[in-house]
C-alpha cells in the first residue's frame, strides 16, 4: 500500500501552525463575515493593513494587501508595464518562472540579468546589472531576495545601493517571499520606502509563516503620486477576507514559534552541508530560504527519481539551463530531512 507523499518540491509547510493561529480560527466571531474590513471613516484599507503599519513603522498608505505576493507581483508588472515608455523588466537569471510568465501576460519583454556561482553561493553581479539597465532603462528591475532557486539574498546595503543607482523612472520590484528566514530585523524596509519614490517591496505569509493556503500577502511602496495612484489600482476598495486577516495577524504575533520552525531547517541545512556536501560531485549550496539547492552527478539523476519515488517523497530537479544538475528541495521536519540526506547517500553509495 502506497504512503502519505511527502511534498518537498513546492517550498510548502511541514509543520503545525502556531497556536495563536489555531485559537484565531477557532474563536473568529461569524458575524464579522456580515461586513467589509474596510474602515471607512479613517480612510484606511483594513485592520490588517493598520496592524502591518504599526509593526513596521510605515505609513498606512504605503501598505499592500494582496492574494499572497503573487496577485501583488501581478499587479505591479501589469501596472507599470502598461503605463506607457518601456515594457521591459530585468529579472534574475536564475529565478521563479512566474516572473515571466505575469510580464508575458501584458505583453512585456523580459530580459535576465547575470547571476553567478561564487564559492557555495550564488550572487548578483552589480556592475552587470548597473550597465544593462544604464543602457536597456527598463520599466521594472525586480530582484528576488532571497532567490528562488539558488536561495541567495540581498543585504540591507546591498539593497540600499541598488536603489541608489538605477533611474527614478525605473520601478525596483523586490519580492522578499523567504526574507523572514534571513532576519526578523525588518527596519531597513522603513527606510528604503521613505528615500527611494520607485520601489516596490512584497512580502506574504506562505513561506516562513507557513500559510500558502491562507492566501495572504502584503508590501510596502515609495512615496509619491504615482506610487499613490498605483495603490488605488492594487489595493481593494472594501477591504479583504475578515477571517484571513484576522489569521494573518496571529501568525505574525507568534514569531516565536516560527523561530523554532525555522532552526529546524538551519539544522537540516548543516546536516546536508556535511553528509551531502563531501560526496563526490556532489554541492551543497548556502541558502537563506526554507530550501536548499544541491548540485549532483548527473548520472544519478534517474537513479535518484526512482529512490525518491519508492519513499513516496518529491523533490523538485531542476531543468533550466545552466542549473540542470541540481536539485531544490524544500526543508521540512526533521524526519523528512533525515530521509532525503539518506536516499542522496544511499544512490551515492551505489
Amino acid at each position: 500500500m502506497q504512503g502519505e507523499l511527502n511534498y518537498l518540491d513546492r517550498n510548502e509547510f511541514n509543520f503545525e501552525p502556531s497556536e495563536e493561529v489555531k485559537l484565531a480560527i477557532k474563536n473568529f466571531d461569524l458575524k464579522k463575515l456580515c461586513f467589509y474590513t474596510r474602515i471607512y471613516d479613517q480612510g484606511k484599507k483594513s485592520i490588517f493593513s493598520v496592524y502591518l503599519s504599526e509593526v513596521y513603522d510605515i505609513d498606512e498608505k504605503q501598505v499592500l494587501v494582496g492574494y499572497g505576493a503573487e496577485d501583488l507581483l501581478k499587479k505591479t508588472v501589469h501596472y507599470f508595464l502598461t503605463k506607457g515608455g518601456s515594457k521591459t523588466m530585468l529579472i534574475p537569471k536564475f529565478s521563479w518562472w512566474y516572473y515571466k510568465s505575469i510580464a508575458d501576460e501584458v505583453d512585456g519583454t523580459t530580459l535576465q540579468y547575470p547571476v553567478y556561482e561564487e564559492g557555495d553561493t550564488y550572487r548578483y553581479d552589480f556592475d552587470g546589472l548597473k550597465k544593462m539597465v544604464d543602457e536597456l532603462r527598463p520599466k521594472i528591475l525586480l530582484v528576488a531576495s532571497p532567490n528562488n532557486p539558488t536561495g541567495n539574498g540581498l543585504t540591507a546595503d546591498e539593497m540600499e545601493m541598488l536603489a541608489e543607482t538605477i533611474p527614478a523612472e525605473t520601478i525596483l520590484l523586490v519580492d522578499e517571499a523567504y526574507a523572514s528566514f534571513v532576519s526578523s530585523d525588518a527596519a531597513y524596509i522603513k527606510g528604503l520606502v521613505e528615500r527611494h519614490p520607485n520601489i516596490v517591496i512584497c512580502r506574504t505569509l506562505s513561506k516562513f509563516y507557513g500559510l500558502p493556503g491562507l492566501r495572504m500577502g502584503f508590501g510596502f511602496i515609495g512615496k509619491g503620486e504615482e506610487m499613490e495612484r498605483f495603490a488605488r489600482y492594487a489595493n481593494m476598495y472594501l477591504g479583504y477576507d475578515r477571517l484571513s486577516e484576522e489569521v494573518a495577524i496571529a501568525a505574525l504575533k507568534s514569531d516565536a514559534h516560527y523561530r523554532e520552525i525555522a532552526a529546524v531547517m538551519q539544522r537540516a541545512r548543516e546536516m546536508y552541508t556535511k553528509e551531502v556536501g563531501v560526496l563526490p560531485g556532489f554541492k551543497v549550496y548556502r541558502s537563506v530560504a526554507n530550501f536548499i539547492l544541491i548540485k549532483y552527478p548527473i548520472e544519478l539523476k534517474e537513479a535518484l527519481q526512482e529512490a525518491f519515488a519508492g519513499e513516496n517523497y518529491k523533490v523538485k530537479f531542476m531543468n533550466e539551463p545552466d542549473i540542470n544538475t541540481h536539485m531544490r528541495i524544500t526543508l521540512g521536519r526533521e524526519e523528512q530531512n533525515r530521509k532525503v540526506c539518506d536516499v542522496i547517500l544511499k544512490v551515492a553509495a551505489r
